[in-house]
């Protein structure tokens, strides 16, 4: 009884709570005439923390690269 408790809890949390700002981002885009602009922005946002978090990998692998410290198999 208490385990189907806490699933019914997690399944209450995910549905009422945590999916409600893709709930508001499927009515906003489905009824709004900005739709295809706000899926691609959002898309391009993905994009754009993409390419820092690459930036700064390749700046940390550069740098270890010089100091000769990385993993020599």
């Amino acid at each position: 009884m208490i385990a189907s408790n806490i699933f019914r809890w997690i399944g209450s949390l995910f549905t009422d709570l945590l999916f409600l700002p893709f709930e508001w981002l499927r009515l906003d885009l489905a009824l709004s005439d900005l739709g295809w602009w706000t899926s691609n922005a959002i898309n391009w946002g993905f994009l754009l923390v993409l390419l820092v978090l690459f930036a700064y990998w390749m700046k940390e692998s550069a740098k270890f690269l010089r100091e000769g410290t990385e993993d020599r198999a």
